[in-house]
Order: structure tokens, then sequence, then C-alpha cells
């Protein structure tokens, strides 16, 4: 087919982490880039791993990146089922084609067996590979093992003679000996499909023209093509993804700082800096902050970095962030900051306008959305004035003595307007420099020096409030 297909395919069995994240997004900007289908499938044939059987979290945190599927669950599509544990019935129809092929065979070696080989091979230093011990077993012993119940599973047959390729989008073409590969299992002895048979089966069923993941998934592609030679079915084109490592260079993990998706979303990160980050990072563009639209336009798959490590540094990661929310407009950003305000303050006296002018006020200082509570914090609790506080922006004692002289002039004022208006007045009069008139105003009020014009000052603390506090 001449439409481009590339699928997600995440299993639900914990957090989405920052590596899954990447792969869904370049699988969805490779299908914006080339006007094809973007696919959400559920691999969850590994029941007892499975924490999340609707996947409904994955799909939320799609959503949440306004990363959006063409086909998959509640979505549908053509072909469907998208969640493996409802597709047993395909799996076995193909693996009844790879048993008329002699592609398959029946391993009759128990668990045990496995693991005292296993453990043996690698105490020689050698590789540890399955034997094919269950592969030499005449027709006879086979029929009799069955028989009598022995359990068992399928494993796919290599031919050891023979080589593999593939054609990758990082590393070109890219050839294997099978010599060097294991009769990988394609059942588990309960009957279920193992990931290896069911992601690749999925893949030829659901007409994937590419696929994209992870470097750590290699191996299985090598097994994978075997399977679609096997059944005759044309190899889609690979790009395998470096994997992405910490600022050390070590695979990241649940302990590195960002980690996973719901812990960057928590500490107030916003999808768009997450998207725009682990898009470019690896690569080169001339824009660093780009939206959806443009880093599909910009990516350039035909020219990709074959790295096998990209480092992620949560540090570059705030620094987008910052830039994204400095361009988030305004009632946008009030509506992001409001749950996080609410966590810390009572916002049932607070006005939407009154938010507005707070955040409006602070909104180039916001790196993460909670910073949004520290900075505007002057508005729910009177700061306390302190002396060192006062010596960094007024110097000399007496212009502060002066300024606070000025404003008990005023105490008897009915209105802002007044009061303000002739303290500017007064100490215009009494040659005081009004900028520092300005800076210790704001400073009785909010703690510091700058942030929000006097007037909104006035909009969001009210005239009592902003008295109480010079006059406390």
């Amino acid at each position: 087919m001449n439409k481009n297909r590339v699928r997600f395919a995440p299993s639900p069995t914990g957090i989405m982490h920052i590596g899954n994240v990447r792969t869904a997004l370049l699988n969805y900007l490779f299908a914006l880039k080339t006007n094809g289908t973007f696919i959400l499938r559920i691999e969850d044939t590994d029941r007892s791993r499975n924490i999340d059987p609707q996947a409904s979290q994955i799909i939320s945190h799609l959503e949440w990146l306004d990363i959006n599927y063409q086909e998959g669950p509640g979505v549908g599509g053509s072909y469907g089922p998208y969640f493996q544990s409802q597709r047993h019935d395909i799996y076995q129809a193909q693996l009844e084609k790879l048993k008329v092929k002699n592609a398959v065979y029946p391993c009759f070696c128990t668990h045990e067996e496995l693991e005292r080989k296993r453990n043996r091979q690698i105490a020689l230093k050698n590789p540890p590979r399955y034997d094919r011990i269950c592969a030499k077993l005449s027709a006879e012993n086979v029929i009799n093992n069955i028989d009598s119940q022995v359990s068992f599973i399928w494993r796919m047959k290599f031919d050891e003679t023979k080589t593999l390729e593939f054609n990758d989008l990082g590393h070109g073409i890219l050839n294997f000996d099978l010599k060097n590969f294991s009769d990988f299992a394609v059942t588990r002895e309960d009957g279920t499909f193992t990931f290896m048979f069911a992601n690749c089966i999925d893949d030829i069923e659901m007409e994937m023209t590419h696929v994209l993941r992870g470097e750590d998934h290699m191996t299985n592609t090598v097994g994978q093509v075997a399977i679609m030679q096997a059944i005759g079915h044309t190899i889609p084109i690979f790009w395998h993804l470096p994997i992405l490592c910490n600022t050390t260079g070590k695979k990241l993990s649940k302990r590195d700082q960002g980690f996973s998706l719901e812990d960057l979303k928590v500490a107030g990160f916003l999808p768009h800096a997450i998207i725009n980050y682990l898009a470019i990072i690896g690569g080169s563009f001339e824009k660093e902050i780009l939206t959806m639209p443009e880093l599909a336009q910009a990516y350039k798959f035909d020219n990709i970095n074959t790295s096998s490590q990209i480092k992620y540094d949560i540090e570059k990661m705030r620094w987008f962030n910052h830039k994204w929310i400095a361009k988030t407009p305004i009632t946008e950003l009030v509506e992001l900051c409001k749950p996080f305000l609410a966590e810390k303050y009572d916002l049932s006296q607070v006005t939407d306008e009154q938010l507005y002018i707070l955040i409006q006020s602070v909104q180039t200082d916001i790196i993460l959305l909670p910073d949004a509570c520290v900075l505007v914090d002057f508005y729910f609790n009177q700061p306390t004035l302190t002396q060192e506080k006062i010596s960094e922006n007024i110097t000399n004692p007496t212009t502060v003595e002066n300024i606070r002289e000025i404003f008990r002039n005023q105490k008897e004022a009915q209105d802002f307007q007044s009061f303000f208006g002739n303290a500017k007045k007064e100490a215009q009069a009494s040659n005081i420099n009004l900028k520092e008139f300005f800076s210790f105003f704001r400073i009785m009020i909010t703690g510091t020096p700058k942030g929000l014009g006097i007037v909104e000052l006035e909009k969001c603390l009210g005239f009592e409030e902003i008295k109480n506090r010079i006059y406390k």
C-alpha cells in the first residue's frame, strides 16, 4: 500500500517513561510529515504485568501531549482489535502457517532445564543461547511427548546457514548472521503468544510500512524479520532510535529526575515544552522553539543521526518550559496555574481579574507552573519587611525614614488615588528619587522592589489591605 503506517505499541505495565514518550512522538511526527497514519496498539499479552488493562493512563497521557492517533482503542479502525489480548485467533492462524512451512518446532524443555543450561553457558563465558535440542527430536518423539501431555512451547527455527538483512533509517542496510541468534519462543506454556511473535504478526496484519522503536529492540527485529520472511511478508523499514541516557551517559532509570511523564506533569512542565525538547535532542534544527506542525516540517527523516544514545538533560527541558510559559496566552496560563495555586491557597475570594493581573505580572519569571505560587505569595501572605531587603535597594537610611514619614502623613486618606498621588507629590517636593520611592512602596506591600505596577497592586490587593500592610 502507498500510505505510510506507523505505530506506538506500549505495554500497560507501568509508568509512561520519557523514552516511551519520545518513541510515540517520533512515530507521530513521521506520520504528520509523510501524511501517513499513526496507530496506537496495546501490547497486553503478559497478563501478570498489566496494571492498567484498559490502557487508560497511556491514552490520557497521549491526549495531554496532543499526540493524536488515527487508529486504536476508542477510535477504531479497519485493522482491529487494537489490544493484543483480543487477537489470539489471528496469532494462532499465523502460527499454523509456520507449522505447515516447518518454520517452528515444539520445545519440551522445562524452565529449570533451560535455566541450568543458561547458567552453565554463562559460567563458561559463552553467549547464553538455546541449544536446539528439541529441534533434533524425531517425529516419533514429538508425537509421543504430545500424546503424553508433556508441556511444550513453540520455537521459531532459524536457518543458521543464512544471513538476514533489513533497512534502517539511521544505519542503512544491516546484515546479521543467523548462526549468532537463538531459536526464540513464539508461545508460552499456557498457549498465549510472546511479545516477539505477537508484535511481529500485528505489524504484518496491520500493514506497517515503518517501525520506529528503541535501539534496544535491534535483536528482536532480527527474529521478527525472520518471521516475516517465513510468512512471505514485505519487510518494513525500521528506525532503531538512540537510547535516552542521563547526563553522565548511563541509561535512564527511575532514579533519574524527569524519568516518568507523570512526574514531569506534576512538576509543572507544559506538554508543548516536553514535546519540543524530546523532538530536537540529538538533531540539528535552525530554530529551537517549535510547535508540533513546525517540528514535523523541520524533521529530516532522510538524514537521521546514527548515534546509539542521546543525553537527556532535565535542566535544558526547564529552559524550554520557561520559553513556552513566556509565550502562553495569559488566559490559558491562568488556568494552568490554578490547580497549583489551589493546592496552596484559598482561591474562593480571588476574582479571575485579580488572578489574571497577578499571573501576568510574573509570567516571564515562571519556569515551572508551581513557581507561580512563590511569585504571587505576597498576595495571600503579607511579606515580612526586613532591614536587609530594604538596604539592598535603598542604601541611605535617611531616605527610608523620609519615605515612611510621607506615608504616615497620608494615613487619613479616604481613597487610593489621593493617598498615593499626594504621597508621590510630597516625595517629589522633598527631592526624593522616585525610583527609590516606588521601590520602597513595593517592598512594603509585596516584599520585593519589582513586580506589579502601582495601579495593578491596588486592583489586586485593594486600598484597605495596602493600608494594613503600610501601617501594621
